[in-house]
């Protein structure tokens, strides 16, 4: 371990494929968590903590964040709910550890996004912190969080995603799992839209039952068609899964390159519409295939100019 580590600027829009949850309380977890490959470790102060332990867990959080270097991986802390005495001082040491972002737990309003702004930016001026360093994400977890989803992902410039958060969804609507996902499926796409429409990213909750991979493949494989970016993750045996559905193929990657070198070249010629491999073409299409471009050169897989 390295000791008083910097960690550098986060990135807004970086590659989140994973987001893997860590109890902050027990070291033994969270000290060499980056060695699994996650995109990004969620230290987690909520759920994962007896109410009788939080200051404990905000202790092992600190050193944790201060101490341990943990490279390209993205840290994010889950802090407790507004609705509870803990979740002021899990910002200010959140933010104290030098943390990439907070996700902010049963999210349901666009006033809870700014209220933990306000305290990140008070925390941030406290203990001499970049103004603006600290990200914030928002878990949606009831139906009046899906339901003012777009007011949620517009409520703040640091505010980079939101995700459901499927158990207490569930309660919410008074539903059960379903194989299918059925069950939470209008959550799914409302939160989608609301999320393409801000320009923000979009998560998708954990799937509970690790041991059942042919079910958690799935569900991520149909998370990847609805168009989301990433999932959350409870277990280190999911994280080769998700980036394996969530990496463009080798495939992919050359078709893309082909188009966007054959549209630049006819760009240069002032083609606008044109046909590539028996296709019409425009600029839409050459868009989608730059888009794939950029996620393959984030997930190592593209290596090219383009």
């Amino acid at each position: 371990m390295t000791q008083h580590v910097t960690r550098p600027k986060p990135e807004k829009n970086r590659l989140r494929r994973t987001m893997m949850f860590m109890n902050a309380q027990k070291p033994g977890l969270i000290k060499d968590a980056y060695i699994y490959g996650a995109d990004t470790i969620m230290l987690d102060l909520e759920d994962a903590v007896a109410e009788s332990q939080k200051d404990a867990a905000r202790f092992s959080l600190y050193h944790a964040l201060t101490t341990i270097d943990y490279g390209d991986t993205e840290v994010l802390v889950r802090i407790n709910g507004l609705d509870t005495p803990h979740w002021q001082e899990d910002i200010r040491v959140a933010v104290a550890g030098g943390a990439d972002g907070i996700r902010i737990a049963k999210c349901e309003s666009a006033q809870d996004v700014k209220t933990v702004e306000e305290h990140i930016l008070m925390a941030e001026r406290e203990f001499g912190i970049e103004e603006g360093r600290t990200l914030i994400m928002a878990a949606l977890e009831s139906a009046r969080g899906v339901v003012n989803a777009y007011e949620i992902c517009t409520a703040s410039d640091r505010l980079f995603g939101v995700a459901l958060a499927g158990g207490d969804f569930r309660k919410d609507m008074r539903v059960k799992v379903t194989e299918s996902g059925i069950d939470i499926m209008v959550a799914r796409g409302m939160m989608l839209l609301a999320a393409r429409a801000a320009g923000v990213q979009c998560f998708d909750t954990n799937f509970a039952d690790f041991k059942n991979m042919e079910g958690f493949e799935n569900e991520v494989r149909q998370n990847h068609q609805m168009g989301f970016d990433g999932k959350s993750i409870i277990n280190p045996r999911q994280i080769r899964l998700v980036h394996q559905v969530f990496t463009p193929s080798a495939k992919e990657v050359d078709h893309a390159e082909r188009l966007v070198r054959a549209y630049n070249e006819q760009a240069s010629a002032g083609v606008g519409v044109f046909t590539f491999e028996g296709k019409m073409v425009d600029i839409a299409h050459v868009r989608d295939a730059q888009d794939l471009l950029k996620l393959a050169k984030a997930s190592g897989v593209y290596h090219g100019d383009l």
